[in-house]
């Protein structure tokens, strides 16, 4: 069984991205705002995290629209 800061730490790893200024608002959010969101949008986020970094990048800064409702949840979140 994976503790919660193994789960974190693997996290962490994963929100390491291409981009500095994704990098940056990745781990924000794993920092302040992962623990409060329910295990549903926590499997969200880590759905998240295998977006690829360019459309990532657009979604949060909302160039680009993400066609999934539960996705969209967190990524206004990280806005």
């Amino acid at each position: 069984m994976i503790s919660a800061l193994d789960e974190i730490s693997r996290l962490r790893w994963r929100c390491r991205r291409g981009f500095l200024e994704l990098d940056l608002i990745l781990d924000r959010f794993l920092e302040t705002r992962y623990g409060q969101l329910s295990p549903s949008q926590q499997q969200d986020f880590q759905r998240l995290l295998e977006t690829p970094d360019n459309l990532l990048l657009a979604y949060i800064n909302k160039t680009e629209f993400c066609p999934d409702k539960n996705l969209e949840y967190i990524i206004s979140i990280m806005q």
